[in-house]
């Protein structure tokens, strides 16, 4: 699927059709967005811009050089969009090419950025006049959002630390939970990191404009305090396992200094039970009070066991 943004009667048009473009000229050309675009829609942009469209797994390479590169006429960037799940985030690798200041974008997934931004274009074409501005307007669209991101796990993190301090019960659930916001923060983080990267290498080249390379200083300042931010939020919820994991170990060790008391409790009556279990002649033997006294004996052992006990402070 592909869709193309180009300039007709001072405005901005778009059209699906990828014929479109033996009626256009490169000034006439701001953005081409490919959605998972076939064979031929590849071709067919390669021949109108007369360069090459990244592969996927070029795209998903992690080096420097392939993440960001520049040729005399054509600018490669490729980045990851966070796509937000119920239980798990998932990245998706998206390639930009910038010839001639127009944009072509290559993606696999449905991404609110690009929906959000093609509208701008649409209703304020001014604001976005080339493809380095689109690219542009993309990334500060997602940094907003990943910036959303970010402060809805915070909430979400205080949440949970609030359930602690309340004394709520903590158990294997509430682990698991705290992992998977643990694998949840490293995305973002990671996210963040390779949007820095990509933002640093555009402030140091020279085709960018001069009111992007401004844009793109704000833009850089806000990943550090962001990347700040999940380092923040990573450490709270390091603090936080490292609690619910002591708060286990004390019910643990409430529990097994109960059956520890119980079993001291019952090792003078067992001791005296095996004493007159004995098949031997034993004082009291033989009267029709004996057990009455036994029995006696072993609550008055079990008295004194408690009462040393909380002499000691032991419960």
């Amino acid at each position: 699927m592909v869709e193309i943004f180009y300039k007709s009667g001072g405005k901005i048009v778009t059209s699906d059709a990828v014929g479109i473009l033996d009626k256009l000229g490169l000034d006439d050309v701001v953005w081409i967005d490919l959605f998972s675009p076939g064979g031929e829609e590849k071709r067919s942009v390669e021949d109108f811009l007369d360069t090459t469209i990244q592969s996927r797994a070029t795209a998903e390479e992690i080096e420097s050089s392939s993440r960001y590169s520049e040729t005399d006429t054509t600018v490669y960037a490729n980045t990851n969009f966070m796509i937000p799940a119920p239980e798990k985030y998932t990245m998706e690798s998206v390639s930009f090419i910038i010839h001639e200041g127009i944009m072509v974008s290559v993606r696999t997934a449905p991404l609110r950025s690009f929906t959000d931004i093609q509208r701008k274009l649409i209703s304020s074409y001014r604001s976005f006049p080339t493809g380095y501005h689109v690219l542009v307007g993309i990334l500060e669209n997602r940094i907003d959002m990943d910036a959303d991101m970010i402060e809805l796990m915070s909430k979400e993190i205080a949440q949970y630390s609030k359930r602690v301090s309340l004394g709520e019960n903590v158990g294997e659930e509430f682990l698991l939970d705290i992992n998977r916001l643990q694998e949840n923060t490293m995305m973002v983080r990671e996210n963040i990191v390779d949007k820095q990267r990509m933002i640093t290498s555009i402030i140091r080249s020279d085709k960018f404009p001069r009111d992007v390379q401004s844009k793109m200083n704000i833009l850089l300042k806000d990943v550090s305090s962001l990347i700040n931010h999940t380092n923040f939020s990573f450490e709270r919820l390091e603090y936080l396992q490292n609690t619910v994991l002591g708060l286990i170990n004390l019910e643990q060790n409430k529990i097994m200094k109960v059956f520890t008391f119980v079993s001291l409790l019952l090792m003078p009556p067992t001791l005296i039970a095996s004493i007159y279990g004995m098949n031997i002649k034993l004082p009291t033997v033989g009267g029709m009070w004996d057990f009455m006294i036994l029995a006696l004996v072993m609550v008055i052992s079990v008295l004194c066991s408690v009462l040393i006990f909380k002499h000691r402070k032991m419960m």
